[in-house]
């Protein structure tokens, strides 16, 4: 059997998809978030996944789908523009 390694301590979302580690899938509600126009307060306890959901949202809207394939918002998201951190800026 052949089991892949869990991800202690790995809150970079593309480097734990790199890996192979396991990845509980959460972008239904990634997509549900990004869609609508609100400011959101994540309050949760610490170690709780805070660090990784951010990284997932930094992740897509930076590289696309790239790190997404096999994952529920492959067949969500449609926007085909990415947004680095310098077109904030202007």
């Amino acid at each position: 059997m052949n089991l892949q390694p869990l991800p202690i301590g790995t809150s970079d979302f593309s480097a734990l998809r790199s890996a192979g580690q396991i990845y509980v899938d959460k972008t239904e509600f990634v997509y549900e978030l990004a869609s609508e126009r609100q400011k959101y307060f994540l309050a949760r306890p610490r170690r709780f996944g805070k660090s990784l959901l951010i990284s997932t949202f930094e992740t897509l809207f930076r590289d696309g789908l790239k790190n997404f394939e096999g994952l529920k918002i492959e067949k969500l998201w449609k926007e085909v523009n990415t947004f680095s951190r310098f077109q904030y800026l202007s």
